[in-house]
């Protein structure tokens, strides 16, 4: 008997457990890249330097014009991108000038830099013009109060009235009101980190005390004083780059030599520029800032090497401080000096 019945081969198709492809292996690693890249990018916005946000800003903002300007490289790791002539194979590489990329950069570097300065001095300016304006006891002396940026930083002048004085008449003793006008100023000056130099200036009325102490001394006394009481406001001596007097000699009304205007306290916040100048890394201390047709002040007085009070130290006391008379020590055996 035949058996007509037909034959049913059944293929079984074995899959290995928990295997789904390796598409999501992809997935993760772009996930991986992108969160470095955002970690990257936050890294580099707190340590990156202000001159440095504005060079990317401004590649980012025009890629093909910061490219013409000379700086076509945001990071500089070092070298050159260019080809040496000496290492090449084309002739025309060895005799073709090659551009002197670095002088270009430090100039952009350079020009940027006292770009991002001066918007913080204004800034400056604007905070304590506001502080003047906000505060009920700097407001009254607001006549007396001068700001404006120069080349060499943001001056702050503060003025003698004449029914106001900042000091006591002939001394270097500060009125309470004019302390408490650089107390307040102490705190807002201090937020920026650049140095101060404060100057003080009379008027040319001669000093009526003895011979041995003039306005020279007057002057530099009463600006070491403005330096003590911001110091007392919290101001970082180690901030203060100079101190000095000019007496009469950069008067603020020229026409009016007693005009009591003349009598005043100069603090410059510095510019970078004119702080390396003081400290004598580009040679020789740039003149003070002279108020226009007035003439050029002499050499300032150091106010270190002079007392705190108005009066000369006594003869005795200054060869004592020099050690002008100090005798070495006596030999073993041989009497002292009388």
């Amino acid at each position: 008997m035949e058996n007509n019945q037909p034959i049913i081969i059944k293929r079984v198709k074995r899959i290995a457990g928990g295997h789904h492809g390796g598409a999501w292996k992809i997935a993760f690693a772009d996930f991986a890249t992108a969160m470095m890249a955002f970690f990257l990018v936050l890294w580099l916005l707190s340590t990156a330097t202000p001159e440095q946000k504005i060079a990317i800003a401004g590649y980012f903002k025009d890629p093909i014009g910061f490219s013409e300007s000379g700086t076509p490289y945001i990071i500089d790791l070092g070298g050159t991108p260019t080809m040496a002539p000496d290492n090449t194979l084309n002739p025309e590489m060895k005799t073709q000038p090659q551009p002197d990329k670095v002088t270009v950069d430090v100039e952009q570097v350079e020009g940027m830099a006292e770009m991002v300065e001066k918007e913080r001095l204004e800034l400056l300016l604007q905070e304590l013009q506001n502080k003047v304006e906000e505060n009920p006891q700097l407001q009254k002396f607001k006549d007396q109060i001068l700001f404006e940026i120069t080349p060499d930083g943001l001056r702050i002048q503060i003025v003698d009235a004449e029914n106001r004085p900042m000091f006591d008449s002939g001394s270097a003793r500060l009125k309470p009101y004019f302390e408490d006008i650089l107390l307040a100023m102490a705190d807002t000056i201090k937020a920026v980190p650049n140095k101060i130099s404060i100057s003080g200036h009379t008027d040319a009325k001669p000093y009526s005390g003895t011979g041995e102490f003039g306005n020279w001394e007057l002057s530099a006394n009463r600006a070491n004083a403005a330096r003590r009481a911001l110091v007392a406001g919290s101001y970082p001596e180690s901030q203060v780059a100079r101190v000095v007097g000019y007496a009469s000699s950069a008067l603020f009304d020229r026409e009016h030599p007693f005009n009591p205007v003349n009598r005043r306290i100069d603090i410059v916040v510095l510019t970078k520029k004119a702080q390396r100048a003081i400290e004598g890394s580009q040679g020789a201390e740039p003149a003070p800032d002279v108020p226009q047709g007035s003439v050029a002040p002499a050499a300032p007085v150091d106010p270190n090497a002079l007392p705190a009070d108005k009066e000369p130290l006594p003869a005795h006391e200054l060869r004592e401080r020099l050690n002008l008379f100090d005798d070495p020590a006596p030999k073993p055996g041989e009497p002292a000096k009388q």
